[in-house]
């Protein structure tokens, strides 16, 4: 192939390992969204307080948490294709233990591996994507993985609808188990990343798969150089956490992100979707569990503007508009609901800002945090920053989901609303202030910045060097 085409073109035995990779996203999607169906008749079946249920639910978030503490460690040993592995098997034995479970006991341990899994799924599969695509196209490969989180929502929530008719609360949890284990099968024909296996010293098996993915030997060459190059620094995770003050820096910035992602209000929106709906005025369980499949299409539909423009339009712009039109969203249905909605006009006015909602996270803030957490972490500290990033995420998560409820009885739909629009808003100040550009910036590139001390926010700018301008340019 012609190097002069290389930085324009993506060899696409790249393209269907990412897809391979980003698999993992489907079935943390899968069962994210498959419990808000199946808890109703799971709670009929085994007479379960409302306390339990919330056990039910919120012991898979525990798992995730637990999950993706340990996936730092792991994959830094293991190496990240045995990471993703693992999470297959975990999917599997945690979807068959839901679907035959006949007690609280073990529907609970159950979920609690399948949190597990979507601790290690969450965790490794972004990483794994960061490394092996090229920074021309990393962030849209990233962003692919939040596209199969959001088509598994979706997937979760039609499989409800259609087995709520039947109350088969069993085949709801069970079914997982067939992508499950297509993510098994799939895993196996991925190549390790190329980065991990050079910080294991396996220079030549790096080379090889380099040359696989990349479009010539020269651009694979020149990327495992710059890989080498990052190496130098010998420090590993806490100890690199204790005595860099920079890799502290892109650590806690790597949490911020997160926390500003689950405080957008978007996770109650998947969560308490039905409950929404009945707030609007929608009072029929038909009516609010269409609603919710509403939502969860359109989560998807809008992820594909992600997909499209942040290799094109970069990171912060477009983290900066969907900050803006969440915040609009969030003040509009926290007026409405202040004002009453007595009619269908207002009922699906509420519905459309809602969706509007949807689409202003799921084109900013759904794929690009998980890009940029994946994207800021020097190579010697990754496993580490990653580590903090996702566990923040999923603390967040649990925060947001076992709050929700008590700010809509305590102080009132429409003020709980308006909060995430004031929280939205200050997203926004923090993009402004913290978070970098890191379009078509090399790994190498961004991680050179930050540890030659440059403001967070500039350290997706190009250097002055000729392999700065190279990738610049690219």
């Amino acid at each position: 192939m012609d190097n002069a085409s290389s930085p324009t073109k993506t060899n696409p035995q790249t393209i269907l390992v990412c897809f391979l990779a980003a698999l993992a996203g489907l079935l943390f999607g899968l069962d994210m969204g498959v419990i808000a169906g199946a808890l109703p008749f799971i709670a009929n079946e085994f007479g379960l307080t409302s306390h339990q249920q919330e056990i039910v639910v919120s012991i898979m978030m525990f798992g995730a948490a637990l999950g993706a503490l340990c996936s730092g460690p792991m994959s830094s040993s293991l190496g990240r294709k045995k990471c993703l592995l693992l999470g297959a098997v975990l999917f599997v034995i945690g979807s068959v233990g839901c679907a035959l479970a006949h007690s609280t006991e073990i529907l609970a341990v159950s979920r609690f591996i399948l949190g597990l899994a979507v601790g290690v799924a969450s965790f490794t599969a972004p990483l794994y994507l960061s490394e092996i695509a090229p920074e021309r196209i990393r962030g849209s490969m990233i962003s692919l993985y939040q596209l199969m989180i959001t088509i598994g929502i979706l997937a979760a929530f039609l499989s409800d609808t259609a087995l709520s008719a039947g109350g088969h609360w069993r085949w709801m949890l069970g079914v997982i188990t067939f992508p499950a284990l297509v993510l098994f099968i799939g895993v196996l024909t991925l190549p390790e990343s190329p980065r991990w296996l050079a910080m294991k010293d396996r220079h030549e098996l790096a080379a090889k798969v380099l040359q696989l993915l990349r479009n010539s030997d020269k651009e694979a060459t020149d990327e495992l150089n710059q890989i080498r190059d990052s190496l130098k620094m010998k420090q590993r995770g806490w100890q690199l956490f204790r005595h860099s003050s920079d890799f502290r820096r892109s650590t806690y910035l790597g949490v911020l992100l997160q926390f500003m992602q689950q405080f957008t209000g978007m996770t109650v929106i998947m969560y308490y979707a039905p409950k929404i709906f009945e707030i609007a005025g929608f009072s029929t369980t038909k009516e609010q569990m269409w609603g919710t499949v509403i939502a969860g299409l359109t989560n998807v539909l809008a992820t594909f503007i992600a997909i499209g423009l942040v290799d094109r339009w970069g990171r912060k712009p477009i983290l900066k508009l969907g900050f803006s039109v969440m915040a609009i969203c969030m003040g509009m249905l926290g007026y409405m609901f202040y004002s009453g909605i007595a009619n269908p006009t207002e009922q699906y006015t509420a519905v459309i800002v809602l969706l509007v909602f949807i689409t202003g996270f799921a084109m900013s803030a759904g794929p690009l945090i998980w890009v940029l957490c994946s994207e800021i972490q020097p190579l010697a500290g990754r496993d580490f920053g990653v580590t903090c990033s996702t566990m923040a995420n999923w603390i967040a998560n649990m925060i947001i989901g076992a709050t929700f409820l008590t700010l809509i009885d305590t102080i009132g739909s429409h003020n709980t609303f308006w909060l995430y629009g004031v929280l939205n808003v200050i997203c926004i100040v923090l993009t402004l202030l913290f978070v970098p550009e890191t379009k078509n910036i090399s790994l190498e590139h961004i991680e050179n910045n930050l540890m030659r001390g440059k403001p967070l926010r500039d350290i997706g700018q190009p250097q002055n060097s000729p392999v700065g301008q190279t990738a610049a340019a690219e």
